[in-house]
């Protein structure tokens, strides 16, 4: 599988990634056993660079994927992790942790906190839950509503740790294109994971964030390549960036499929490698909850596209023409 280095860094990823945010328990539960199940279909499929964060199932997917990984050679893989919400023990709390979207006892609160000592201790905890000795690539972890202290004092704080050598590339996660943005502009992070905003239905990433990523050398690592479900499988019903897709939206998603269809072509295979034609991206980012999925996103990465996919796309209204290079604009 193609590998991309990141930014400046020594750190390189493969094409496809493993988004560990269901073995956190994302909406349903998942068995650990499903879960190991899951890594290992990766693996076996060439995937060597895993995403996970304290956020996904208060700890859980830290522990599950730390488990999943500590047997395999900790040179050959590539692990990332998020800073910003620590986690507090709730000795007497009760229920489940839905309401923020995993299906976890709700044994531990998350407190926002951008701070220099947040980031080292968060660094810290995840450490401990992953039972590893390093980790490869830290992002500030939907910073939104904490916009100055995560510039002031959180990644000033990342930035000592890559110098230290603690870590060994450092960035920002986020579902929009305006703070990412002004991280590649105003600072030295290596990396960037957008999520949701470069994909067959999404280009907003393409206003500046793109542009301003590959003119200065920093890397995007593309996340939510099907906007949630949409084009995975667009049907009445589907999801759209986590809500009812819009009916205009729907239609979009199936005029697609369907000029993808003409060509042989699954939908799911376009939507995983539109954004890898830009040069700034080095890689996508896929939630995988199970060894079926793992299989699919490594076939889907690997399927031949015909040349004359992008340019039929651009000519239906469905993509904006032109296409150099094939499906970078």
């Amino acid at each position: 599988m193609r590998t991309s280095r990141i930014g400046g860094s020594d750190v390189s990823v493969t094409e496809l990634s493993f988004g560990a945010a269901a073995l956190g328990n994302l909406f349903t539960e998942v068995g650990d056993e499903q879960a190991r199940a899951a890594v290992d279909a990766a693996w076996a499929a060439g995937v060597r660079y895993f995403d996970t964060a304290p956020h996904y199932g208060l700890g859980l997917s830290e522990r599950r994927l730390g488990a999943s990984l500590r047997e395999r050679p900790r040179s050959e893989y590539v692990l990332s992790t998020k800073v910003g919400r620590l986690l507090e023990p709730q000795p007497e709390a009760h229920g489940d942790d839905l309401v923020h979207g995993f299906a976890v006892p709700a044994t531990h609160r998350r407190v926002w906190d951008f701070s220099a000592d947040g980031v080292r201790r968060s660094i810290e905890d995840s450490l401990g839950r992953l039972g590893l000795d390093r980790i490869d690539i830290v992002y500030l972890h939907d910073p939104d509503d904490h916009e100055e202290q995560a510039f002031g004092s959180a990644y000033p704080e990342l930035e000592r740790m890559r110098a230290e050598g603690t870590v060994g590339a450092i960035g920002a996660g986020m579902n929009q294109t305006r703070m990412l943005d002004r991280f590649v502009r105003e600072t030295d992070v290596d990396v960037v994971l957008l999520a949701g905003r470069y994909t067959l239905l999404d280009r907003s990433g393409l206003t500046a964030l793109l542009p301003d990523a590959a003119q200065r050398g920093v890397s995007v690592v593309v996340g939510g390549v099907f906007n949630s479900g949409l084009l995975a499988d667009p049907k009445p019903g589907a999801t759209f960036d986590y809500g009812p897709a819009p009916a205009g939206m729907l239609d979009r998603a199936l005029r697609i499929k369907a000029v993808c269809e003409e060509f042989g072509v699954p939908l799911r295979a376009a939507a995983l490698q539109f954004p890898l034609a830009h040069p700034a991206v080095a890689g996508v980012l896929v939630g995988i909850r199970g060894a079926a999925e793992a299989e699919d996103a490594a076939a889907m990465i690997r399927q031949d596209l015909p040349a004359e996919l992008w340019p039929a796309l651009a000519a239906a209204g469905l993509l904006p023409p032109p296409q150099p290079g094939g499906a970078s604009a």
